[in-house]
């Protein structure tokens, strides 16, 4: 893969942005059924909210996992990054008149929540098997 590309694609932006695009398209589709504007304000909402919890999660996770050892480290980031991710998707949504908001929110965090698990299982084991 030429170096450009792979630098595109593992580019936090390019995350970010397609986090947006993906999640915002997400809700848009979930909303659907409802009158204009109510899918494009649900579009706006989440694909916002993807993107930032796309930025953050990572080094809230990074920063999370470090805080423990043992088992601790392996549930607590996860449980604690989707937890406040679901209460700020849930709050939000529902301020925004979502009229789905289940649906709405439920892709978007099944997405962040097995990325969330898988990403600190790796920093698990990297600090179980140096120490």
């Amino acid at each position: 893969m030429p170096t450009a590309v792979r630098n595109v694609l593992s580019s936090g932006i390019t995350h970010v942005v397609f986090a947006f695009i993906a999640m915002g398209s997400w809700a848009f589709f979930a909303n659907s059924s409802h009158a204009m504007p109510k899918p494009a304000v649900a579009a706006l909402v989440q694909g916002t909210l993807s993107a930032c919890i796309t930025l953050f999660m990572k080094r809230t996770l990074d920063l999370l996992s470090a805080q423990w050892l043992g088992a601790k480290s392996l549930y607590l980031p996860p449980l604690l990054v989707c937890g406040a991710s679901l209460g700020l998707l849930v709050l939000l949504h529902i301020l925004a008149g979502t009229p789905e908001p289940l649906r709405t929110i439920a892709l978007p965090f099944a997405i962040a929540t097995t990325y969330a698990i898988s990403y600190n299982l790796s920093l698990w084991r990297g600090k179980e098997s140096h120490g």
